[in-house]
C-alpha cells in the first residue's frame, strides 16, 4: 500500500499561493509551505505570511492538523543577477521582447528546484503552485508546458516521482475567489481579502472591496477585477 501523498505549497502570502494552500489542506493530509525572499520590492508579503498561516489554522480543526512546518528561503541573488520592476524601483511598463518589465527571468525555474530540494529533504511528494496560464501577464514561466517540463527534469535530476500541481492553471481570477469560496466559505474569502497581499508596489495603505493595494498595478487590477466578477455574480 503506497504511502498517502504529502504536499509543499509555494506560499508567498498572497491570493493565488493562499488559495493553493486552502485547496491542499483538502486534499493532502500533510502540507508544508516554502516562501522567498528575493528582495522583492513588495516584501509586505513577507510580513502578511504568518499572520495568513496562523488565520488558516483558525479557520479548521482539520486544516490544523494538517499545516505542518513553514520554510523561508533567502533568494536575494535574484535581486543582484536581475534588472526588474519587481527587484527594482522602476516604472512598471512593457519591454521590446513583449513582456512586460515585471517578469523576473528564471524566478519559477528557481522556485520550483528550490521547493523539490527542500520536499526531497522532508519526504514530500506533491509540490503546489500559483502560476496560471488564464489570467497572467504572460510570463513564461508560468506556462502549463514549463510547469509540465520542470516536473519532468526534476524528477530525472533527483531520481524522485515528485508531482507538480497547478490548481489556478486554466481558471481565472473570478474562479480563484469562486475556489477559495468553495474551500473555506466567507471565511476564507475574507482572510484572501484582507490578509493576504498581492499588489507590486506593496501598497497596504488603502483598503478597497478586494483588499489592500494600489489599485493601478496589473496585480491590483486582475485581482479587483475577479472579485468585482465574483460579487457581482454572488449578488445577481
Amino acid at each position: 500500500m503506497h504511502a498517502p501523498d504529502t504536499a509543499l505549497v509555494l506560499f508567498s502570502g498572497g491570493q493565488d499561493s493562499t488559495t493553493c494552500l486552502a485547496w491542499a489542506l483538502q486534499r493532502y493530509p500533510r502540507v508544508e509551505t516554502i516562501g522567498f525572499d528575493y528582495g522583492q520590492r513588495h516584501a509586505i508579503e513577507l510580513e502578511v505570511r504568518p499572520t495568513v498561516l496562523a488565520r488558516m489554522r483558525e479557520l479548521s480543526p482539520e486544516w490544523n492538523a494538517r499545516l505542518g512546518e513553514d520554510h523561508m528561503i533567502d533568494l536575494s541573488l535574484i535581486s543582484h543577477i536581475s534588472d526588474t520592476a519587481l527587484t527594482s524601483n522602476v516604472a512598471i511598463e512593457m519591454q521590446a521582447n513583449g513582456l512586460p518589465n515585471t517578469f523576473v527571468p528564471g524566478r519559477n525555474l528557481l522556485f520550483m528546484t528550490v521547493a523539490a530540494t527542500v520536499a526531497y529533504r522532508r519526504g514530500l511528494t506533491v509540490l503546489v503552485g500559483g502560476m496560471c496560464e488564464t489570467d497572467f501577464s504572460g510570463y513564461p514561466d508560468c506556462r502549463d508546458d514549463t510547469m509540465k517540463a520542470l516536473q519532468v527534469a526534476l524528477n530525472l535530476g533527483m531520481a524522485t516521482r515528485l508531482k507538480v500541481e497547478t490548481p489556478l492553471m486554466w481558471i481565472d481570477k473570478k474562479q480563484t475567489w469562486e475556489l477559495a469560496e468553495q474551500a473555506g466559505g466567507q471565511a476564507l474569502v475574507d482572510l484572501v481579502r484582507f490578509e493576504t497581499h498581492t499588489c507590486y508596489l506593496g501598497e497596504r495603505g488603502a483598503r478597497h472591496d478586494w483588499g489592500y493595494g494600489c489599485g493601478t498595478c496589473p496585480a491590483c487590477e486582475l485581482r479587483a477585477r475577479g472579485y468585482a466578477q465574483f460579487a457581482a455574480e454572488k449578488t445577481s
